[in-house]
């Protein structure tokens, strides 16, 4: 990145914003975050990056994005241009000109606008996702302005990312993120339906009762509450670390799933449901409770400082570990996906299993429909031969 200087816009004390130069690793890389201001290295995480150069005789500054992977690859680009038009300069060629038309929105910039209002309105995983998706859409494409991108560039953007070794999945979820981007700019009608890649969809996996057994078994009375509330709840990870014993109505055996304000999380798609809990596991959550600062800390779950458990998975594969089953095999998003097999299998209507979930959609509740275990199967089969 020679040619190209890399800049991070930071607020200083009592000297208000200031343009400061990028810190690069041994590696080569730029630290995030990292800017030189005096001689000294600092961290600053507010502010964005931009690039200078020198083209045409002139001094220019492009933002360059929020995040110093956004920054490399904004001045890997701007160095293939600058070196482009140079070897031709000096080889007599004049290159055209890369002037955006009037009324054309710079790419670059209407990606970081884009991916603020994200920030602003959608969750942070969502965000991140965006822009990992957009940043390789960046480096894959070297349109300048919006109106420049073509069906090209999209079929060229699948072929980078499966080059990177990324899966079908995630090669089609990246996709349709800058699928989305581009809606929202009005780009439309770029690609055929026969273009957007595909991925065959994994079979649900879930567990045995015997690996269940086991499983349970090796628990602590701690770690039982943990498992069983993943697993008679059927609830998403973070819908487990952020629940509030104002969810639990003990009166009428019922969890209602809803915004945790202070800890600034709100369900997926935003919305709430109720969850029907067996006394069982009722039982569990009253003695728990009892033992419980309910005072201080209204968490379910809490940490010793009140904050939301973020170690589940890592619980859960050690409890596996002493149960000698297969670690690889045990992971928290499995317990819900038992649940629902279990119980579309013992009769419950797929639509009340829907609202269980907090699906959006039937489709997605549909899968688990075909997540009959072999032995299950067999067993179905027996008894229909016996007849």
């Amino acid at each position: 990145m020679g040619l190209v200087n890399v800049t991070k816009r930071v607020q200083i004390d009592g000297k208000g914003w200031r343009f400061c130069k990028a810190v690069k690793g041994n590696n080569g890389k730029l630290r995030p975050n990292v800017v030189l201001i005096d001689g000294q290295e600092k961290t600053h995480p507010e502010g964005r990056y931009y690039i200078d150069f020198i083209q045409d005789g002139q001094r220019k500054r492009l933002a360059a994005g929020a995040s110093a992977a956004e920054a490399a690859t904004a001045a890997e680009q701007q160095t293939r241009m600058l070196t482009a038009h140079k070897a031709a300069a000096v080889a007599g060629i004049t290159l055209p000109q890369t002037k955006a038309a009037p009324g054309s929105r710079l790419l670059r910039d209407t990606v970081d606008t884009y991916l603020l209002e994200v920030k602003a309105h959608k969750k942070p995983k969502t965000y991140s996702a965006y822009r990992t998706a957009l940043t390789y859409f960046l480096e894959s494409c070297h349109k300048q302005t919006v109106e420049d991108i073509s069906r090209t560039d999209l079929l060229a953007f699948i072929t980078f990312l499966r080059k990177k070794g990324q899966s079908d999945r995630s090669v089609a979820n990246k996709f349709e993120s800058v699928m989305s981007f581009l809606k929202q700019q009005k780009v439309i009608g770029l690609i055929g339906k026969n273009d957007r890649p595909t991925f065959t969809e994994e079979e649900v996996s879930t567990y045995t009762q015997e690996e269940l057994d086991k499983f349970f078994a090796a628990c602590t009375e701690q770690e039982r509450l943990w498992f069983e509330f993943f697993y008679r709840t059927a609830m998403r990870e973070q819908e487990v670390m952020h629940a509030e014993w104002s969810w639990i109505d003990f009166e009428h055996s019922v969890v209602t799933v809803r915004e945790n304000k202070k800890h600034n999380w709100k369900p997926k798609a935003y919305k709430g449901r109720h969850i029907s809990i067996p006394s069982s596991l009722l039982a569990l959550l009253k003695t728990w409770k009892s033992k419980s600062d309910t005072a201080t800390c209204g968490l379910v779950f809490p940490t010793s400082g009140c904050k939301p458990k973020q170690n589940f998975l890592d619980e859960c594969k050690a409890i596996a570990e002493r149960a000698e089953l297969n670690q690889d095999e045990f992971y928290l998003h499995k317990f819900r996906a038992t649940r629902a097999t279990r119980l579309l299998q013992g009769g419950m209507d797929i639509k009340s299993v829907q609202r269980l979930l907090g699906h959006s959609d039937l489709e997605s509740t549909m899968r688990y429909l075909g997540a009959q275990r072999t032995d299950v199967l067999q067993a179905q089969i027996e008894q229909i031969d016996a007849q």
